[in-house]
């Protein structure tokens, strides 16, 4: 059993896997779940071990243990996707060994949340605990849009729906001719962070009312918390946009392994008739592509605005294990 404080080596080689896993993403990192924990679970203790088989590491248990109920180190209001790291052809094996460990532990509810669909953990899992006598519950809980870049903005935009690429140029032609507008991203540091991050809350809490209510003390602390620990590695972006000189949109990007993932956003509604949140967006977009980014991922929700930018969905699952 390991506390995030003292788990170097163990550290190390969760990172050293990730890149050869079914399953490569910011939101299974050490770096973020220790993020999360320390922010919200600090006083719990986390289970994590690296599996091996002949003496070859082929994956890693990450679990925080609470009363009779054990889950993912994470949220799913938070973390877009959960899962086991395992290394790519090791899937059986993983699950046949890790098995033994699970349900070696004091729990009656194993509930394991924001599985993506192509996931080892989906295919083996069920099977393997429905055969030794458990219950199991798989289901659809929510699905991630994203989509391919091409190697041009101008094929970007051919790609695109003919609606969508004409109501897209409309407010491109529209922002554009009425204002003066800047997209810029902001350098975070310490010292920086504070303002950066409150001008980023207000904009969110503007947006809606469901927005305003998540931004509780605890998760605008550990939006705080993202952006310095990622802004380290230049893995977190914050872009704003200005109209006349006053912060109108902003969105949340983390840049990861050729991916774009759109994490949070917020926009003042006074300027809705700009399509400044929309825009905001769509500029980063155009920042991936020229950055040569193979994929966007615009994350959990099926607001409409991403199908009209060219996404498709990709769903998540949630699987619940039961004594």
């Amino acid at each position: 059993m390991s506390y995030f404080e003292n788990v170097d080596q163990l550290e190390k080689t969760w990172s050293h896997m990730l890149p050869n896993c079914y399953l490569n993403t910011i939101f299974i990192t050490p770096e973020w779940q220790a993020t999360w924990w320390k922010r919200f679970k600090y006083n719990s203790t986390p289970l994590i071990e690296i599996v091996t088989s002949s003496k070859e590491a082929i994956g890693v248990i990450p679990l925080l243990c609470e009363g009779e109920e054990t889950t993912f180190i994470g949220d799913s209001n938070l973390c877009d996707y959960m899962d086991f790291p395992v290394l790519k052809g090791h899937g059986k094996e993983f699950f046949s060994i890790a098995w033994d460990r699970l349900k070696s532990m004091d729990w009656k509810t194993l509930r394991l949340e924001s599985i993506p669909e192509d996931s080892p953990t989906l295919k083996y899992l069920p099977d393997i605990a429905k055969l030794a006598g458990f219950e199991v519950d798989l289901h659809e809980s929510d699905t991630t849009p994203c989509m391919e870049l091409p190697d041009s903005w101008d094929d970007y935009l051919a790609g695109l729906r003919k609606k969508d690429r004409h109501e897209l140029r409309r407010k491109l032609r529209r922002l554009e001719s009425n204002t003066d507008f800047e997209q810029y991203t902001v350098q975070i540091t310490q010292n920086s962070v504070e303002k950066n991050m409150e001008d980023f809350f207000r904009l969110m809490a503007l947006s809606s009312d469901d927005k305003g209510a998540f931004l509780t003390v605890q998760n605008k602390e550990f939006f705080t918390d993202l952006a310095l620990q990622f802004s380290a590695t230049d893995q977190y972006k914050l872009f704003f946009m200005e109209v006349d000189g006053a912060k109108v949109a902003a969105c949340i990007c983390f840049s990861y392994e050729g991916t774009y993932l759109l994490y949070n956003s917020g926009y003042d509604p006074e300027k809705s008739a700009l399509s400044v949140g929309l825009l905001n967006k769509v500029f980063t977009i155009q920042e991936a592509i020229k950055l040569d980014v193979k994929e966007y991922n615009f994350l959990r929700g099926t607001e409409r605005y991403k199908y009209h930018l060219g996404a498709s969905d990709r769903s998540v699952f949630d699987l619940v294990v039961s004594r």
